[in-house]
């Protein structure tokens, strides 16, 4: 049996900030979704997960899923950072079970792996997998077209044509999912 719930169930306000919707949306209930937030289209929000978005803006692109457990922040602008950091993720980003993401920019196509940190400033191109663990350190700058592990991350070795063919079937996947949890059939 399918369950089915409110697409916007769990949105909170901060300061004079809403969380601004795309289309088919879904954000599970015991999710925390607040302040200046923008999320594109399919995008999907699972169970547990934490988007503060009180002292900078958060983006979140087109088909992109943020798995269980997941913490996503901002830098705060100060004397020691004076622009602060915004969190942007891409189109078609799929971030795993328990990862943190913190005032840094993913582009497209992207896996973080479960339990992955990706630290304050850190840009991560598209077409990279992040392994599951993996520290991105702040300020780290990951090129396109390779998988990352470890801690600090470092490149392990190029993706495989499976593997980028993945990264989109991934988002798509959890687009399916999402899809049967808000009832809509395709």
């Amino acid at each position: 049996m399918t369950t089915t719930y409110d697409a916007i169930s769990n949105l909170r306000a901060f300061d004079t900030y809403t969380p601004l919707l795309g289309k088919r949306v879904m954000i599970d209930p015991s999710a925390v979704v607040l302040g200046d937030l923008t999320l594109g289209d399919d995008v999907s929000i699972w169970p547990n997960c934490s988007i503060r978005a009180d002292m900078h803006h958060i983006d979140i692109g087109d088909r992109s899923n943020i798995q269980d457990n997941s913490v996503l922040h901002v830098t705060h602008a100060s004397a020691f950072n004076p622009t602060g950091w915004p969190l942007r993720i891409g189109c078609d980003v799929t971030v795993g079970h328990r990862a943190v993401l913190h005032g840094c920019a993913l582009k497209d196509r992207i896996i973080v792996g479960m339990g992955a940190i990706v630290m304050d400033g850190a840009v991560i191109d598209d077409d990279i997998i992040i392994a599951a663990g993996a520290l991105v350190a702040p300020g780290k700058h990951l090129a396109s077209g390779w998988v990352y592990a470890g801690s600090p991350a470092k490149p392990m070795r190029e993706l495989s044509d499976s593997e980028r063919q993945f990264l989109s079937y991934s988002a798509k996947n959890y687009v399916q999912l999402k899809n049967r949890y808000l009832g809509i059939n395709p």
